[in-house]
């Protein structure tokens, strides 16, 4: 391996994996596989086939892919006794998987190689030299991952680096320094890699886990070191607090740090990877995540806005579009006029140039987001009430009467029931509708009254639907804001109603919703099928 340029090395199939709530079929793992190539990953670390029947299975589908770049990696561990290596399923079981990379970890911390293994020293390094040993023999490329290396380290040095030297006397192609605990600091981690690669020849990597916060830092300062080869997981997926973040690491390291890779990397697409590995493994994304997450280029502060507007630099310590990210700017009590005109910019809304249509707007959005209105959440409500300010829309309907029947009887069972009177210009629609819940009673009511008038709206589904009450102290009599979110075919929009009455404001986040719906058709019409 050129030592000039880093490897990089994902394990959210294997590693990422053994955390809370990640789960992935054999499919998942396979369209995440095409995904970490298509980006321009260098080994993927597939899973530990002599663990379990879908990992050795993975091994099998995966050869099946035309893959571009990636090399697959089966993982596993050292051979449990030192004399019986050769015939060791674990080992055996690598073999099998066909995989030209094969990671093994093996123990370079003494109490563990004590106290979990039973072995002596000698018993332990033995069981690493001939453990990959064996694997090299057959032609792979060896990973020697040294588990709790930096706790054994921190505990004893030259048991440690005796160890890794027992992997690469066997001729392993690369010594991953495995901080498993993630207890190590950053200036441990520099302090112990500049140390290792002062005794080792072999290329170094690290593999860090989050437990203090520290993973990116701890993965870059050890390329700072000399390391070569990181480790790591999208999103940062992994047991307890997660593996160091992929995500964080390849940006740092190209744009930052201005760190070759061993191959060209697609960074313009890290925020789709990062995006469609939440989506595979149903998992809501971190919006504050660096680089990736939605609010990574997100103002909401008047002053920070009409900076950036002047020049983003001043509050973007990179151009989103590197990552494939993009610019955000939020509508709340904290905007000023730089935030309306850029909001009216990004919504294709020309304001009027003087400075008392701003200024008034402004102090609006003040006073409703003080009555509990929030915009940086609803930004279909927003627009509808800037057109309304500019004298370009009006609600296409009027709700006159709304009663909602809410019935329990005594086995349990429940019922709910909307009814509504809705005028549309001179007509008035009389309707009734039930409903999973009142919520839903009232949304197919409305829809079904004014289905006749605009039957574009038949393609509506709400799809979330969000309550938060505002001002606790006042118990059952405080406000609440409801936020709503609806789709068509197309695409998502969020509306938001607040009042004392739960009901009232999920009226008003309702019709919103379906306003915009029929404002957007009007303004850029698209053929309806009513069904």
């Amino acid at each position: 391996m050129d030592d000039q340029r880093i490897e990089l090395f994902d394990t959210t199939l294997r590693d990422g994996t053994q955390g809370e709530g990640v789960n992935l079929s054999l499919h998942d793992k396979l369209m995440i596989t095409q995904k970490l190539d298509d980006f321009g990953i260098d080994i993927i670390e597939g899973g530990w086939p002599g663990s379990n029947p879908k990992d050795a299975e993975y091994f099998q589908a995966v050869r099946k892919l035309s893959l571009n770049h990636a090399r697959v990696c089966a993982f596993g561990s050292t051979a449990r006794f030192p004399d019986k290596v050769k015939s060791d399923h674990n080992l055996n079981m690598l073999l099998q998987a066909e995989s030209p990379c094969i990671s093994i970890f093996g123990k370079t911390w003494k109490f563990h190689s004590q106290r979990s293994l039973d072995l002596t020293d000698e018993q332990n390094e033995e069981l690493i030299f001939k453990s990959v040993d064996f694997l090299k023999s057959e032609g792979r490329i060896i990973i020697f991952d040294a588990e709790h290396f930096f706790d054994g380290y921190k505990d004893d040095p030259v048991f440690a680096i005796k160890m890794l030297k027992a992997a690469e006397r066997a001729g392993a192609d690369i010594l991953a320094l495995c901080d498993t605990n993630g207890g190590s600091l950053p200036d441990e981690v520099s302090r112990i890699v500049r140390h290792v690669r002062q005794e080792i020849k072999t290329p170094v990597g690290i593999h860090a886990h989050n437990d203090g916060d520290l993973a990116v830092a701890n993965s870059l300062v050890a390329v700072q070191e000399g390391a070569v080869h990181v480790q790591g997981t999208i999103n940062g997926f992994g047991e307890r607090c997660g593996n160091a973040n992929l995500c964080s690491i390849i940006p740092n390291l190209i744009i930052k740090m201005n760190r070759q890779l061993k191959g060209p990397v697609q960074l313009e697409n890290l925020t789709s990877l990062s995006r469609y590995v939440y989506e595979i493994a149903n998992i809501v994304p971190n919006t504050r995540a660096a680089f990736v997450g939605k609010s990574a280029f997100t103002h909401k502060g008047g002053i920070h806005v009409s900076s950036v507007l002047k020049d983003s630099r001043m509050y973007e310590h990179i151009d989103p579009a590197l990552t494939g990210n993009t610019q955000h700017v939020l509508i709340s009590d904290l905007s000023g006029q730089s935030n309306i005109r850029y909001k009216a910019r990004e919504l294709g809304i020309e304001l009027p140039d003087t400075k008392e249509f701003n200024k008034h707007f402004v102090q609006r959005i003040k006073s409703l987001e003080f009555e509990g209105f929030q915009f940086d959440g609803a930004e279909a409500s927003f627009e509808l009430l800037l057109r309304s300010e500019l004298k370009d829309y009006e609600p296409f309907f009027k709700i006159t009467y709304a009663k909602v029947n809410v019935l329990q009887d005594d086995e349990g069972q429940e019922y709910s029931e909307a009814v509504l009177k809705v005028q549309v210009g001179d007509e008035e629609e009389h309707t009734a509708s039930d409903g999973n819940g009142p919520v839903n009673a009232l949304d197919n009511a409305l829809r079904k009254a004014l289905r006749r008038f605009y039957p574009e709206i038949s393609s509506l589904h709400l799809i979330d639907y969000k309550v938060r009450v505002l001002g606790e102290k006042d118990g059952t009599g405080a406000k609440v804001r409801v936020l709503v979110e609806t789709a068509d075919e197309y695409s998502s929009w969020s509306t938001v109603g607040v009042s004392t009455n739960i009901i009232k404001a999920s009226i008003q986040a309702l019709s919103d919703s379906i306003n915009f719906k029929i404002m957007q058709n009007t303004k850029h019409p698209r053929e309806v099928s009513v069904i």
